[in-house]
Parts: structure tokens; C-alpha cells; sequence
């Protein structure tokens, strides 16, 4: 798999590095050279240019990356719109445009990006229900309209069976797997209706936005 991120601010840089230590490659681009720099002994190429030169983005080849991320802040709104607008042009099968507000957003979904992601927003959410619900351990977004949740297990559940507590009907939430044992063995299991919870496990829901908030807050935490 091949990557082309443009824009190594903190979000581009840090996915840049995640991606190089599951041994994705990834060629990182930026407009200033210290950047570049500091990117180059992370990934497998760091090129120095500015984005917005149509024949030295298309030098990057984007036709031929299986994803690429204009990863551009704040800073750069109308460069970010530019950018993901020549990236389709030029035929990127997948853009990734990074947004920092909702118009900006919607600016980025109208020039052709298949996926706006809004990392300092989706890490707000994620560590507010981490700070109301401490039994969240991570949440990721699904589409519009669900989040993936990894959950301890609440002390209210454990020694009890999903069959008894029958989640999807009466919370909408479903199970879609349990992480079970101690660090060191933990696994990844399908989860069987008819096995106690136990005090170590880690649920793997997938749920709307707010059911896991809801269903908690029943169990009163």
C-alpha cells in the first residue's frame, strides 16, 4: 500500500509516522524544508514543494497512490481546497482532506474529497467520553451516524451473559467482539452469548452516537 500525505504539520506528521511503523509506505510532502527534514526518518520518501504546483504535485504521481491525505491545517484552508481539488483531477483513486470546521468541511466534499476527517474535533469527542464515562476506552466514528467503542466491561455487567442483558434490543447497541485476559494474553474473540462477562473484558461495540452514553448512565456508571 502507497500514501501521499501533503502537509507535515502535527496531524500529517503523526499519521505519517503511525503508517511507517505498520510498514505502509508513505511519501511525505511539504512546503517547508525543515518539515521535510524531520519527516524523512520516518517515512520511505519526504519531498519539499509546494502543493499548489500542478506539474510538481502531479511529479508525485497521485494516479498511482492507494490514498492521498491533504493534510494541510488550519492555516491553509483555501491551499487544502485547492490541493484536494487537483488531486481528483488528476485522478487519486482516494482523497483524504483534513477540515477544521463544518463550511470548510462541506467546501472539501464539493471539490471531490471521498472522506473529511476533523482530527482535533474527533479527538475532543473521544476524550470527553472518556472523562464522563471512564469505562471508554477508545471511539472511533462509523459514517455519520455510528461509533465504534471499546469498553471495559461496568462492574454492573460482569458475571452476567449478553443474552441476559440483551443489548441490541433494549439499548441498540451491539456486541461486535470481546478482548478477553490479561495483557499479555489478551485475545480477540467473537462473542458468545451464553458466556459471563468477566472483570478484564473489553468490549468491542458498534452502536449509535449516543447509546453507549445513554445505556451507562442507566448502569450508573
Amino acid at each position: 500500500m502507497q500514501v501521499l500525505i501533503i502537509g507535515l504539520g502535527q496531524f500529517g506528521t503523526s499519521l505519517a509516522r503511525a503508517l511507517a511503523e505498520r510498514k505502509i509506505e508513505v511519501l511525505a510532502v511539504d512546503a517547508s524544508a525543515d518539515r521535510v527534514q524531520a519527516a524523512s526518518a520516518l517515512v520511505t520518501d519526504a519531498v519539499c514543494l509546494d502543493a499548489m504546483d500542478q506539474k510538481a504535485l502531479a511529479a508525485m504521481t497521485p494516479e498511482k497512490r492507494d490514498v492521498c491525505v491533504c493534510a494541510m491545517g488550519q492555516e491553509a484552508r483555501e491551499a487544502s481546497i485547492v490541493v484536494t481539488a487537483l488531486l481528483r483531477q488528476m485522478g487519486a483513486p482516494r482523497v483524504v482532506a483534513r477540515a477544521s470546521d463544518e463550511i470548510h468541511a462541506r467546501i472539501l466534499r464539493l471539490v471531490g474529497a471521498h472522506e473529511v476527517v476533523d482530527p482535533e474535533r474527533a479527538f475532543g469527542q473521544q476524550f470527553a467520553s472518556h472523562l464522563l464515562l471512564r469505562s471508554v476506552i477508545a471511539q472511533v466514528p462509523l459514517g455519520d451516524d455510528l461509533v465504534l467503542t471499546e469498553l471495559a466491561a461496568p462492574a454492573a455487567v460482569v458475571g452476567r451473559t449478553l443474552k441476559e442483558l440483551s443489548l441490541p434490543t433494549r439499548h441498540g447497541i451491539t456486541v461486535a467482539a470481546v478482548r478477553r485476559g490479561g495483557e499479555q494474553d489478551r485475545r480477540t474473540l467473537l462473542p458468545d452469548p451464553t458466556t459471563a462477562l468477566a472483570a478484564d473484558d473489553v468490549l468491542v461495540i458498534v452502536s449509535p452516537e449516543e447509546a453507549v452514553e445513554r445505556w451507562m448512565k442507566g448502569l450508573g456508571r
